[in-house]
């Protein structure tokens, strides 16, 4: 009887062992596409326009802008296991395509600037994926960490003003939640959807004027952003 109950023990240990064991832990490198929006907010700012016979200040007024489209993020990381069903993860992911806004106007004092156009780029996130194993061959995740963009406005020669550009490179936090499914030995496919959110950053943007700059124009940019992906995509675990 005794050697039964061992035995009955045994099997249960092997087969809990068995079912604890995922088949994401280890090395993983994957590739997604979907939809992807960010927000620009905060986009007025405070200027002074100066010239040989003196100065003047006033504050430009903008809207929000959005720039959204179909990005290509690529991601590398390592999942082990922890006890039980569950696993952590560490990774990082790099977004390949950029994202422009339309163009759009900057009203100020006397008038405005027509053609202005921010572009998004070279977004990269590291965070950590705490994890559950559904089963061997399946896992849902929540994810978190930190996200830097870089972020360039642009505005077109205005009349007698020079053409203009800044870039500015945002840093702020990722949160995200997703579910891998193991398609073949090693291969995977995946769906997650994430939000990014950026602190504001200070710039100061400088247009000079006609005759090789008889009067300058500086404008103090403290604008925000905040964007979300939604992706599919595939992997795979080596």
């Amino acid at each position: 009887m005794k050697i039964k109950l061992l035995v009955a023990a045994a099997a249960t240990v092997v087969a809990s062992s068995a079912m604890a064991q995922s088949a994401f832990e280890g090395f993983y490198g994957q590739i997604a596409t979907g939809y992807e929006s960010n927000t620009m907010t905060n986009l007025g700012a405070p200027y002074t326009v100066t010239w040989s016979g003196g100065s003047s200040t006033g504050n430009s007024t903008v809207s929000n802008q959005t720039a959204s489209g179909m990005p290509l993020v690529i991601g590398l990381g390592y999942t082990f296991a922890v006890t039980g069903p569950w696993l952590v993860g560490f990774g990082a992911d790099y977004s390949a395509l950029s994202q422009k806004t339309g163009s759009y106007s900057s009203t100020i004092s006397g008038g405005s600037t027509t053609g202005n156009q921010i572009e998004i780029s070279n977004r990269y996130n590291i965070y950590v994926t705490p994890s559950y194993a559904i089963d061997k061959d399946k896992l849902v995740y929540l994810k978190a960490g930190y996200s830097s963009m870089q972020s360039k406005f642009t505005s077109p020669a205005q009349g007698t003003d020079y053409a203009a550009s800044n870039t500015t490179n945002p840093n702020g936090y990722i949160l995200g939640l997703g579910y891998k499914q193991m398609i073949t030995s090693g291969l995977y496919g995946f769906a997650e959807g994430n939000y990014m959110s950026y602190s504001n950053t200070s710039s100061t943007l400088t247009v000079n004027g006609y005759n090789n700059g008889a009067y300058t124009t500086k404008a103090a940019t403290n604008g925000g952003s905040n964007a979300y992906t939604l992706l599919v995509g595939v992997g795979y675990k080596f």
